[in-house]
């Protein structure tokens, strides 16, 4: 922030932004974390900051009760949907811009375009993504509020993203947007690795590079432990 302060935004450029830590590590132990974002506008705007997460499918199932007991009743594949979302702004998004401008940045959870693919014809394709928002939301993956973009002598910015303990590793984008007049002017996308290093790593890529053989040796490690179990308590 000094430097900011010392140098300013650059001649010409409206927008300048970067991150305290580009890589966030996930090793033994890692109980969540956050990750620093600050810059500098040129002029006056407000600033949107929208962090994602790479996208995959989702598998949503919905449970029915059926003698007593609730069962896997149904499914859809919800495809496009980042595995973790949340949003920051200087003020609230509708008093930004327009929702037609947001559904085009797919700014905000209302806002993005995710793809239903069902066969249960009892629900609609909206219930399905309601069921992913909310579990996201639960999981601590999806910001179900927008947080707060902190803005100090009229050009400089700064919010801080919270990632939790099960936070997915990948390539995240953190993309940061200057709207004026409810029309983005400017924005930056900057990368940010979400990944496992140390033992940690090592474990989770020799289980995806050798499956049966991690399997077989969990197995043996499982049974092993077992049988010294009962010597001891034999023994007591």
């Amino acid at each position: 922030m000094f430097l900011l302060t010392a140098s300013p935004v650059r001649a010409g450029v409206p927008l300048v932004a970067d991150l305290s830590n580009h890589l966030l590590a996930i090793t033994t132990g890692f109980a969540g974390a956050s990750v620093l974002l600050f810059g500098a506008v040129e002029d006056d705007g407000d600033v949107v900051v929208v962090v994602r997460g790479p996208a995959e499918p989702e598998v949503i199932r919905r449970k029915e009760r059926f003698l007593g007991i609730w069962i896997n009743k149904a499914q859809a594949v919800v495809n496009d949907a980042p595995v973790y979302y949340r949003v920051a702004s200087t003020k609230p998004l509708d008093e930004i811009a327009a929702a037609a401008v947001l559904d085009r940045q797919q700014i905000g959870l209302d806002h993005l375009k995710l793809t239903v693919r069902r066969k249960d014809k009892a629900v609609e394709d909206q219930d399905y993504r309601a069921a992913l928002l909310r579990l996201k939301a639960k999981a601590g993956l999806y910001g179900a509020e927008t947080g707060q973009v902190a803005v100090m002598a009229g050009r400089l910015f700064r919010t801080e993203m919270d990632f939790p303990a099960n936070v997915p590793t990948g390539t995240y984008q953190v993309e940061v947007y200057l709207f004026k007049s409810g029309e983005v002017v400017t924005a930056q996308t900057t990368p940010l690795i979400v990944g496992k290093i140390g033992i940690g790593a090592e474990v989770f890529d020799f289980a995806n590079r050798q499956a049966a053989l991690y399997g077989l040796m969990a197995v043996i490690l499982a049974v092993a432990a077992g049988w010294l179990a009962a010597v001891a308590f034999r023994k007591s």
